[in-house]
């Protein structure tokens, strides 16, 4: 009896830890937000194939089955069509992975939000909110 009793208190801390994780990650995902490792990451045209964008630049990094990936390019692709002067360019992570080592991509999609120069100002994992995109551009122009 007290074998199982032991055993129920497990698995109850292992989903209790399980879910607490999978929250945490659900409500990370798709956060536009600030990495001090991305401090002084630049990209230009040569890195990106295309060019930069007048004023900002949305780089996204996508992978062939990845579903989010296709709302994050119709989103974006929305985004850089309201936003004068804003292009945004899609990069297959597969084909590129010197560049995705570089930047520490780790998961598609990831955004990366350039300002006119190149720099990296913001960053998202996950398909960012519309308004999360606008609002990260309003810190890169």
């Amino acid at each position: 009896m007290k074998q199982v009793m032991t055993g129920l208190v497990v698995c109850v801390l292992v989903l209790a830890a399980a879910s607490a994780y999978g929250v945490l990650q659900r409500r990370r995902s798709g956060r536009v937000r600030v990495r001090g490792r991305d401090d002084g990451k630049r990209l230009d045209a040569a890195a990106l194939g295309a060019e930069l964008g007048e004023r900002a630049t949305l780089v996204q990094f996508s992978s062939a089955f990845c579903a989010p990936c296709r709302a994050t390019r119709r989103v974006l692709g929305e985004v850089a069509g309201v936003v004068p002067g804003v292009t945004h360019v899609e990069i297959d992570a597969e084909a590129h992975l010197d560049l995705v080592r570089r930047l520490d991509i780790l998961k598609t999609p990831t955004v990366l939000v350039l300002d006119a120069d190149g720099r990296v100002v913001r960053r998202a994992t996950g398909q960012p909110r519309k308004a999360d995109v606008i609002a990260a551009l309003g810190e890169a122009v």
